[in-house]
């Protein structure tokens, strides 16, 4: 008999009336996933710092208000991310899966000049906000044996590059985090994954001005559509994994 809560896949993108918490929904990426996952079926929770840009954007994106709700709060406080999550949980009963959409980046000096301060700012922006909404959400995803988390990360996380130690330091450890997270709810219906990519390309230049330079590029429809075979049925074996995205060889 189907649980009614948990209703079972059926190909690689059928998230129906799964209830999805979309970090930093507002910005360009976060816009764009919030609309499609909607768009597959999915209720969704708007995670953003103020609660105006949460209600504008679910008017901007059409979003039936009994498919909605907006949590405000700051992630980088532990009771802020769950009340965040107490939020969606009230509105829709559970959250099934999460997509963190939390970014950005500080850099540009080399590693023997580097500024404790932004290291420390990088650390929080990443490290901090992952683990404190991951700790709001995926114990009850364990509890109820399903559930999916997905992360964006960026190649200089991986790899690391020239005058951005800061940033690579962060996502290295964010990505670490994630992985470790994975190894410790493998076998309990929930997955722990991420994407990486290059540079988003929010004005689609890839496609509308060719270069070499974009040739690598990944558009946030791109992604949006890698999140959502992830947190598909047909993905429930994929766990601990980077799924690239930035067309390198």
């Amino acid at each position: 008999m189907t649980d009614p809560a948990h209703p079972p896949g059926n190909g690689t993108s059928r998230i129906s009336e799964r209830v999805v918490l979309v970090t930093g929904a507002t910005g360009v990426l976060g816009h764009v996933v919030v609309a499609r996952f909607a768009e597959a079926g999915a209720r969704v929770g708007l995670a953003g710092t103020r609660v105006g840009r949460l209600k504008d954007e679910a008017r901007e994106l059409g979003l039936a208000e009994d498919r909605w709700v907006a949590a405000a709060g700051d992630l980088h406080r532990p009771a802020d991310a769950r009340a965040i999550a107490a939020t969606v949980a009230r509105r829709f009963g559970r959250i099934d899966i999460l997509i963190h959409l939390v970014g950005g980046w500080a850099g540009g000096t080399p590693v023997v000049e580097l500024d404790r301060a932004e290291l420390s700012g990088m650390l929080h922006q990443h490290v901090w906000t992952t683990l404190n909404i991951v700790q709001a959400t995926v114990p009850a995803m364990v509890e109820a044996g399903w559930g999916r988390v997905i992360a964006i990360m960026a190649r200089a996380g991986i790899e690391g590059s020239p005058k951005s130690a800061s940033y690579a330091v962060a996502k290295a450890a964010e990505d670490m985090l994630l992985r470790t997270l994975a190894r410790e709810v493998a076998g309990s219906g929930v997955t722990v994954n991420v994407v990486t990519v290059g540079t988003i390309d929010e004005s689609h230049q890839r496609d509308a001005a060719p270069t070499p330079k974009n040739a690598t590029w990944t558009t946030p429809e791109e992604i949006a559509e890698a999140l959502l075979y992830l947190c598909s049925e047909a993905a429930g074996t994929i766990n601990g994994a980077r799924l690239p995205l930035d067309r390198r060889s």
